[in-house]
């Protein structure tokens, strides 16, 4: 007899094991299936956030800031270092450290929350009395199990390129592009986009000389202009590589390297050659092999499960939460829906606020935004009042060597409510949840302006550009 649970998640990534838990400290019946297996062959929860995403990528991140800072910064501060050594086997170890430590820990939180790990990977395969059937195949055979209630939570895997086969050892994605074991000399990358733009600065900052090819025409479409246009110039500054509105055409492997043949904004034909590629052009929901048609559901054209506000699909009793629904494919997105979807079907009144959702990219500087840009603001017709202060007139960040940057605030022009926080600076992606919690309380401009701020601190310029909505920042 096959068990039975009030809830099903399937997936085990942000979405999914938050979603899990959260049902779990509400008292359901739970149940998560995840097969995924690390590096070493092992079973582990996390998704791809935790373990070929999110996490790793930060670690490497740190670890070539740090190396960099080592090089070329630490002799402002009368530190001098001689004979620097990279290790990247032993940075590429640490980093694995730290994925598994984060990964155990979901281990302990399921425990403790009484979350049973269904290991392996799950399938519809009917409707039962009361809900629904579920096979689940893995190293131990198949079991199939029933659920009162399903989320969906499958998350998403890399786009790829058609006709260019991806080894992840000379072509990689963003598996490939953490798990380099040596520095290329010559880095190419392929989309101009958040894992485009982190991977390829953890390898310039260490050492290679990297090309990335957009095809959009402009940087960071989706970020302020004012934001994208101080990102551009720094980066290429810092010595990446920028092409935009390029033209992908054959890619061919050798033993040497790869190359790409691609048009350039003028139309004239150009060649990049590499000895290792990073192809970034977005994910796809992974929503195949799962058996949406045994119980009625299907997918729409861009492969996503249709839901409403609330992460319903058109089948009582079946949710569907984070990379397969529409909306950013942000972690942090995905865990709030699992959130939600949790708490609807333990009868509470779970919510999203889609428009308090931040984006971040960890590049250096790094560049953080909530709510609406500029241009969005100006293409809708809606009334607006900007103020905007530099990190440059901030004394913390001179004594950290960080002045770069800025924070942005666009505020309604009749209410003062704020419409839209953009920060780029080194630490932008802690400086953004102050305007991601001001806009979830639906604050004024004015709120935050006459909120105590802390001197000297980083967050004194998220006060001055507020002051500034109104013309009356202090410090410029």
């Amino acid at each position: 007899m096959s068990k039975t649970f009030d809830v099903v998640v399937i997936g085990g990534g942000p979405a999914g094991y938050v979603a899990a838990i959260r049902a779990g400290q509400l008292g359901l019946a739970v149940a998560c299936v995840e097969g995924w297996k690390n590096v070493k062959g092992e079973l582990a929860l996390g998704g791809t956030c935790l373990n070929v995403g999110c996490i790793p990528s930060k670690a490497l991140l740190e670890s070539s800031e740090n190396y960099e800072k080592l090089q070329h910064k630490f002799a402002d501060h009368g530190i001098s270092v001689k004979g620097i050594e990279l290790d990247v086997t032993r940075m590429q170890a640490r980093k694995e450290t730290v994925v598994g430590k984060m990964t155990k820990g979901i281990e302990f939180l399921f425990r403790k929350n009484k979350v049973t790990w269904l290991k392996g990977f799950a399938k519809f395969t009917g409707k039962a009395e009361g809900g629904f059937q579920i096979q689940v195949t893995g190293e131990a055979g198949v079991e199939t199990v029933s659920a009162k209630n399903v989320i969906i939570a499958t998350g998403s895997k890399a786009r790829h390129l058609p006709n260019v086969p991806v080894d992840n050892t000379t072509v990689c994605d963003n598996e490939g592009a953490l798990a380099l074991p040596a520095v290329p000399k010559k880095l190419g990358v392929i989309g101009a986009g958040v894992i485009g733009l982190e991977l390829g600065s953890v390898w310039r900052r260490l050492g290679a000389e990297v090309t990335i090819l957009e095809a959009l025409p402009t940087f960071l479409a989706g970020a302020d202009e004012a934001v994208a246009k101080e990102a551009l110039k720094s980066f290429t500054k810092q010595g990446l590589q920028i092409s935009l509105g390029v033209k992908i055409g054959e890619v061919k492997q050798s033993k040497s390297g790869v190359v790409v043949a691609y048009t350039d904004a003028e139309g004239k034909a150009q060649k990049l050659e590499c000895d290792k590629l990073i192809v970034s052009i977005g994910r796809v929901p992974n929503t195949d092999n799962l058996g949406l048609e045994a119980i009625g559901l299907k997918t729409n054209e861009r492969g996503m499960i249709d839901v409403d506000g609330h992460c319903r699909t058109l089948l009582n009793g079946v949710y569907a939460i984070g990379d397969v629904v529409r909306g950013p494919m942000l972690a942090h997105k995905a865990e709030e829906e699992g959130m939600m979807a949790a708490e609807l079907i333990a009868g509470q009144k779970g919510h999203v606020n889609y428009d308090a959702i931040p984006w971040v990219i960890y590049t250096y500087p790094e560049i953080a935004w909530v709510g609406k840009t500029e241009q969005q603001l100006k293409a809708e017709g809606v009334a607006y009042k900007m103020g905007s202060f530099p990190f440059a007139a901030n004394g913390r960040a001179h004594g950290q060597g960080e002045p770069d940057g800025f924070v942005k605030v666009l505020a309604d022009a009749k209410t003062d409510r704020i419409l839209g926080v953009h920060v780029i600076h080194a630490h932008a992606s802690e400086q953004i949840a102050e305007a991601v919690l001001a806009m979830e309380f639906m604050a004024a401009s004015e709120d935050v302006a006459r909120t105590s701020h802390a001197h000297p601190s980083l967050s004194e310029v998220m006060k001055e550009a507020m002051l500034a909505v109104e013309k009356r920042a202090i410090h410029n």
